[in-house]
C-alpha cells in the first residue's frame, strides 16, 4: 500500500492506540514522523520513543498537527480533555478534520455533542479495534457521521491494514466490541486454559502454549476457509466414542458455552452503562 499523506494524531498513548500506530508504521501506510502522540505523562510517552513519532503533553497540539484524530482516551476523561482543547484553541472553528473515537460505550451523539464545542459540524468516525491490530490480524467495525466520500476512502485505506474491517450500524457497536474487543482477552484465557491442561497431563509448558495458540489460529481459520458451520467442524472432530467427545461432554458439565455467552453479555451491559443517561 502506498503512504498516505494525511498526519495522524492520538489523544492518549494507551495500548490501543500503540496498536493502530505500530500497524500503520510497519504497513508502509503512515511515515512515524506524521503521527502526532499526546499523553498526560512523560512515562507513557516513552514507550512511544522506539516508533519514532511525535510526541507532547499537549492535547491541542495533536488536533493542531494532525488531519485526522484518533480519541484513545478512557471514556470517563472525555470532558476533561474537550475542556483541555477548548482552552487551547481559545475560540471555536472548523476544524478540517476527520475524528475517529474509539471510546468504549461512547455514543456519536455524545461524540457530536463534545466535539461541537472544539469545531463546527465535525466529521466522526466511531471504530471499535482490537489489539491484534498491531499485527494486522485484527477487526475493526465501524460507523460514520458527518464524513465525505473522501473521508470514508481515507478511513478505509488506514483500517483496511490492520485486518479484517467492516462498516455496520452503531445499534451493533457495544455487542461487536464485546465480541471482537474483548474476545482476545477471552481466547488468552482458553489458550492458557489448554495449556494449563495439557501441562497438568506432562507437556512442557512451552510446547503446551505454542500448540493451543495455534489450535485456536488453526480452528478459527478452518471456520474462515471452509465456511462449515462452527457446530459442524465440532462435529467432524467428535467421532462415536472417541476421546474428543469424552473432553466435549466434560466443557459442557462446566458450563462452558453458557459462561462464554455470559461474558459477552456483561460486557455489552457494562459498555451501554458508560453511555450518559
Amino acid at each position: 500500500m502506498d503512504c498516505i499523506l494525511e498526519t495522524i494524531g492520538f489523544i492518549g498513548g494507551g495500548n490501543m492506540a500503540r496498536a493502530l500506530a505500530t500497524c500503520f508504521i510497519e504497513k508502509g501506510i503512515v511515515d512515524a514522523k506524521k503521527i502526532w502522540v499526546s499523553s498526560r505523562t512523560e512515562n507513557t510517552l516513552q514507550k512511544w520513543i522506539p516508533l519514532g513519532v511525535n510526541t507532547t503533553l499537549v492535547n491541542g497540539e495533536v488536533i493542531k498537527k494532525s488531519n485526522v484524530v484518533f480519541l484513545t482516551i478512557k471514556p470517563q476523561v472525555l470532558d476533561a480533555v474537550i475542556e483541555d482543547v477548548c482552552q487551547f484553541l481559545e475560540s471555536k472553528t472548523y476544524l478540517d478534520k476527520v475524528f475517529v473515537s474509539v471510546l468504549a460505550g461512547i455514543p456519536i451523539t455524545r461524540l457530536k455533542l463534545k466535539l461541537e464545542e472544539i469545531t463546527i459540524n465535525p466529521r466522526i468516525v466511531r471504530a471499535m479495534p482490537n489489539t491484534p491490530v498491531t499485527l494486522g490480524e485484527g477487526i475493526i467495525v465501524y460507523c460514520l457521521d458527518g464524513t465525505n466520500s473522501s473521508d470514508g476512502v481515507l478511513i478505509e485505506k488506514l483500517f483496511s491494514c490492520t485486518g479484517l474491517t467492516e462498516i455496520v450500524p452503531e445499534s451493533l457497536i457495544n455487542a461487536l466490541s464485546a465480541l471482537c474487543g474483548s474476545g482476545p482477552a477471552f481466547a488468552y484465557l482458553m489458550i492458557e486454559a489448554l495449556s494449563d491442561g495439557a501441562v497438568k497431563m506432562g507437556v512442557p509448558r512451552g510446547l503446551a502454549t505454542k500448540f493451543s495458540s495455534q489450535v485456536l489460529i488453526g480452528a478459527g481459520k478452518m471456520v474462515q476457509k471452509t465456511e462449515k458451520h462452527p457446530g459442524q467442524l465440532k462435529d467432524e472432530v467428535c467421532s462415536p466414542g472417541g476421546t474428543t467427545i469424552c473432553g466435549m461432554h466434560e466443557l459442557e458439565n462446566g458450563s462452558v458455552r453458557a459462561s462464554i455467552i455470559n461474558a459477552i453479555e456483561a460486557t455489552v451491559k457494562k459498555a451501554d452503562s458508560l453511555a450518559p443517561k
